[in-house]
């Protein structure tokens, strides 16, 4: 098929599909239809520019565009156009890619259901057996539904507590959280800035592999993005000498967290985990159980730490430095009244309010030693946790160091462990008023790698019910975690597992 053939078919996809994927979708018509046919005649004379030439990509939209309106789904950059692209944006362009469109998200990515949105709700391509609409996850639930549906090739979301990997585990395609630091954060609009990774979705590992080999490069703008020397580091001290052995002459040893085997986990995503870990077997590989005890406490420092983070970072939505103002006066007490209440209360959502407050209060004098202090603590907790259980020493760990916490016995390469606790439920279910407790626990097996920044993935397994009725099959998603730097096996295992039809 050619190139711009599979654009059109993505196009009418996007036009067709009442998912709300998207918030800016792609114009029938425009400067994009002669880039993809260039692209065509590239791959014709055998010198595209990269592997996603011509392909599709869409986009978050906290992810800033220059050609599109960067809205964060919040009434308060209702009006919003960057003046410049994130750099993830220019590096996808330079290699040919074409921008898709921007996708539906809960608003700032805060969100675990991709309802939080001024622009209303995602919705899952893949429905129940009484024919109700899921939930997309959240908060990429836009850009997951978006390649679930082939409205794209791909799609660029972010990862601050598993909004890209929990958004694939519920649409059944494969979302990649890199190691923190290594793709640019530049141009991206922050939410909490420790712990934002820009993410990938797509239909395979393969493909996630094309746009991650693109971005994968030191960004002098940014802060946090890691060195070329430091990169270098990484690929001695990880990637190169034990690529070349594992997963062809010697097994993998692959760690089970007895911590993530929680009660709320339901038994259809127990039997996937369970079955995944027998195929993996098959395939020679060892299972050893590992201990991450500090597990039962990161949830709960993950809702102090981004929350902290976020109310300082949306201080400066105000009307004024940036942001849509409300019309009229801005306080209902003018002598003694906040200038930007009015601003500030219609242009954000109830659930972005919620944890403003929450990360406010959080880091005020009287409780910043009993909240965000602790959490920070637990944090650290839970990176040594993995460090222990891991085979390869962190790279950036000092010598001495990485002696004393590998006195473990496990020493695994690779944790497999579910994505989600549960399958995707019904989007009235989450619309209609529930805690948000019961939105925040599904973030239970993604938010560790999170705190550690450590590269995760989340693919698809279908679990056989019989070998006559598929219609029954469910579908779950399976985390591979890995030691920080080690991104590309776990990519690799997640191709040992990615799209298998697994029965016993």
């Amino acid at each position: 098929m050619s190139l711009l053939r599979e654009a059109e078919r993505c196009l009418a996809n996007q036009h067709a599909n009442a998912l709300n994927a998207f918030i800016t979708p792609l114009p029938r018509a425009g400067q994009w239809i002669d880039r993809v046919r260039e692209a065509d005649q590239r791959r014709e004379q055998g010198n595209p520019k990269s592997a996603v030439d011509g392909r599709l990509i869409s986009i978050k939209d906290n992810i800033c565009t220059r050609d599109l309106p960067t809205t964060c789904a919040s009434g308060i950059l209702d009006k919003f156009t960057s003046p410049y692209n994130a750099t993830v944006v220019d590096q996808l362009e330079a290699a040919g890619a074409v921008v898709a469109g921007k996708t539906n998200l809960d608003e700032f990515g805060m969100g675990s259901h991709s309802v939080h949105s001024r622009f209303g709700a995602v919705k899952n391509s893949r429905r129940d057996r009484d024919g109700e609409d899921l939930s997309a996850g959240g908060s990429s639930g836009g850009s997951a539904a978006a390649v679930a549906a082939d409205q794209c090739y791909a799609a660029l979301g972010t990862d601050t507590g598993g909004s890209v990997r929990l958004p694939a585990a519920y649409t059944g395609t494969v979302g990649f959280k890199p190691s923190y630091g290594l793709l640019s954060r530049w141009g991206v609009v922050a939410y909490a800035n420790s712990l934002d990774t820009v993410g990938i979705l797509g239909r395979n590992t393969s493909s996630v592999r094309d746009v991650f080999s693109i971005l994968n490069k030191h960004d002098a703008r940014d802060p946090t993005s890691i060195t070329s020397s430091s990169r270098s580091r990484i690929l001695s001290h990880l990637q190169t000498p034990r690529l070349a052995s594992r997963l062809t002459s010697s097994p993998l040893r692959i760690g089970v967290p007895l911590e993530y085997n929680i009660s709320e986990l339901t038994p259809p995503i127990r039997r996937a985990w369970l079955l995944s870990l027998a195929h993996l077997q098959d395939q020679g590989h060892t299972i050893h159980p590992v201990s991450l005890p500090a597990t039962k406490h990161a949830l709960s420092a993950y809702y102090v730490l981004a929350p902290a983070e976020a109310s300082s970072n949306l201080a400066k939505y105000d009307g004024v430095r940036y942001g849509t103002r409300a019309e009229g006066p801005d306080s209902t007490r003018q002598q003694d009244g906040y200038l930007y209440a009015n601003t500030r209360g219609a242009g954000f959502g109830a659930e972005v309010q919620r944890r403003i407050l929450l990360g406010t209060f959080s880091l005020s004098a009287d409780a910043m030693d009993n909240y965000f202090i602790q959490a920070q603590r637990v944090r650290r907790l839970v990176q040594q946790d993995f460090d222990t259980v891991f085979a390869a020493a962190h790279p950036f760990a000092a010598a001495e160091a990485s002696e004393t916490e590998h006195s473990s016995a496990a020493d695994v390469d690779i944790i497999v462990c579910p994505t989600a606790p549960s399958a995707p439920p019904r989007l009235s279910d989450v619309s209609a008023g529930s805690s948000p407790l019961d939105a925040y626990v599904n973030d239970v097996f993604t938010v560790p790698a999170s705190l550690a920044g450590l590269p995760a993935i989340s693919v698809p397994v279908t679990v056989a019910e019989s070998e006559q009725n598929t219609e029954a099959d469910e579908v779950a998603g399976i985390q591979v975690i890995g030691q920080y730097g080690d991104d590309e096996l776990v990519m690799k295992v997640g191709e040992l597992l990615e799209g298998r039809r697994l029965d016993g």
